[in-house]
């Protein structure tokens, strides 16, 4: 009798157990059936609309800065050097002397010819004054001047090569390397240096045929590190544009000139270039925050009321992934050609975080503070 009653009790409670674990496990399935319907939590995002600005109207291109006077100093004469007068990357003014080759020899002859040509003037002042006296024919005082004359020819003769051996700047500028040394022998048209204008810089780039009818001379020019950067490297304006069209590319060449007190365009570089024309434009315009960049394109999420109801029973919102066609950048904001209308609610801070139809709550406690010209402290 006691086994049975010790059986029985036995099932009662393990019957008991698995009821309430069936319980449990009912009650789990349940509520993952819900979670599953309500779908996962929102995400918390900023957002504010898509705004209508006036912006200028500009045409951008890739140039390459050149310098407008910039020569390759060489020496004209062969010769040792003898003395140099610069060194790498100075600043010289227009004719100093930069190098010096070895002249002693012609400098010796010059003595003896400028000693010749002193007899030769003193032989002809007396010469004269015997001529007015009758004393000394014509014919040597045709000789004594024709012996000045040849003196004077071969001093000039003598004192312009020396010239030649002095290299001086042609003009004020920045010189490059120094890729000479004293002593070393330099054939003709050997390079000694490089010599750039510091006064202003040219910026060459080409566009398109069709932007033809609005660029003129004149036109305000930016010069940009890279394209969006809030601080031009420069501002200057075209100075000049090449009648003829490149047959291959349908472009044509343009020079502007950008002054460059600080230095900041060495030639060769490779800059972007703004071409601001007249008018301004008016544009769709978010904050570059907003958009998601792809592979597969750009993309910004739009925040519209959704069908399933929120924690408060209300119709909670979604972000609804929207791609565009981005246009230029001004700043933090950038502008939309295609995809997005003025009003529309864009997701300005946490989109990196959404999928389409994700649902998400918007919360501008920390508002973002995008400008057309920021300007960042320098920390």
């Amino acid at each position: 009798m006691r086994y049975v009653i010790a059986i029985v009790g036995l099932v009662v409670l393990l019957g008991s157990l698995a009821g309430i674990k069936a319980g449990q496990i009912s009650s789990l399935i349940q509520a993952g059936k819900a979670m599953e319907k309500a779908g996962p939590p929102p995400e918390i995002v900023s957002a504010a609309p898509a705004e209508t600005q006036e912006w200028e109207t500009r045409v951008s291109a890739v140039g390459s800065v050149a310098s407008i006077k910039g020569v390759a100093l060489s020496n004209d004469a062969p010769g040792v050097v003898s003395r140099i007068h610069f060194d790498s990357g100075a600043t010289v003014k227009a004719g100093q002397v930069l190098v010096e080759l070895d002249a002693n020899v012609e400098r010796a002859q010059l003595a003896s010819i400028r000693s010749r040509r002193k007899l030769a003037d003193q032989s002809l002042q007396r010469s004269r004054a015997l001529v007015q006296s009758g004393a000394l024919p014509q014919a040597q005082l045709d000789s004594d001047e024709s012996a000045l004359n040849s003196a004077s020819a071969d001093t000039a003769a003598l004192e312009a090569q020396i010239a030649r051996k002095i290299v001086r700047a042609p003009f004020a500028g920045r010189l490059g390397i120094r890729a000479v040394n004293l002593g070393q022998y330099l054939p003709p048209g050997t390079t000694l240096t490089v010599l750039e204008s510091a006064e202003a810089t040219s910026v060459d780039f080409q566009l398109p045929q069709q932007e033809l009818q609005r660029i003129r001379e004149g036109a305000t020019v930016r010069i940009l590190a890279q394209e969006g950067d809030a601080k031009p490297l420069g501002e200057g304006v075209i100075t000049a544009i090449d009648p003829s069209i490149a047959a291959l590319t349908r472009s044509m060449k343009v020079r502007a000139s950008v002054p460059d007190q600080e230095q900041r365009l060495r030639p060769g570089m490779f800059v972007n270039v703004q071409v601001v024309l007249p008018g301004k434009r008016k544009v769709v315009c978010v904050p570059a925050t907003s958009v998601v960049h792809a592979a597969y394109g750009d993309s910004v999420f739009i925040v519209e009321q959704g069908s399933n109801p929120g924690p408060d029973g209300k119709p909670g919102s979604i972000a609804r992934q929207q791609f565009v066609r981005l246009g230029d950048a001004q700043g933090d904001f950038v502008s939309i050609e295609e995809g997005v209308t003025a009003g529309q609610q864009v997701v300005t801070a946490g989109a990196f975080k959404l999928r389409n139809k994700a649902g998400v709550v918007v919360k501008n406690d920390v508002k973002l503070n995008p400008e057309n010209n920021p300007n960042p402290p320098n920390r």
